[in-house]
């Protein structure tokens, strides 16, 4: 398991981690590592994109995890992390298009079926990952795409 600390700070967590951690009441944390103390506060927490905020002897630290499958899917391409933030639905991978779920100018919520992939004999969902209205349908029905082909976008 790896970890980003504010933006700029990489660790990593081996299976073994040598520290004692017991939850003194919900949201606050004892540790005890390497024979050193601390309170640890979590004051958010997003367990989908794997982020905490936390305070640790009253400094706050932004902390984003990422495990072997993150690690493995950002090697790929296939990295979602910022897909809340582009206004394009890319292809994950390449297929071909079996339907398309929505019309230009529909409005969409996050987690809404947009088109059918079909993949390596499998069908799957691309789903959106934001909120938005569609602006703009560039494929069709029966298209073949590459990965990373822009299928929709937002307004």
């Amino acid at each position: 398991m790896k970890g980003i600390v504010n933006t700029r700070f990489d660790f990593e967590l081996d299976e073994v981690v040598n520290w004692d951690i017991v939850e003194v009441k919900e949201g606050r944390f004892h540790i005890v590592y390497n024979n050193n103390s601390f309170v640890a506060d979590v004051l958010t927490h997003d367990r989908k994109n794997k982020t905490f905020e936390i305070i640790i002897n009253n400094n706050t630290y932004s902390v984003q995890m990422k495990d072997r499958f993150d690690e493995l899917l950002h090697d790929l391409g296939m990295n979602t992390g910022n897909s809340n933030e582009d206004n394009d639905v890319k292809a994950p991978m390449p297929g071909r298009v079996l339907e398309i779920l929505v019309k230009e100018g529909d409005a969409v919520s996050e987690g809404d079926g947009l088109i059918v992939l079909e993949a390596m004999k499998m069908e799957n969902i691309i789903k959106s990952t934001r909120g938005g209205v569609l602006k703009h349908i560039q494929t069709a029905e029966g298209d073949s795409v590459e990965k990373n082909a822009v299928l929709l976008s937002y307004e």
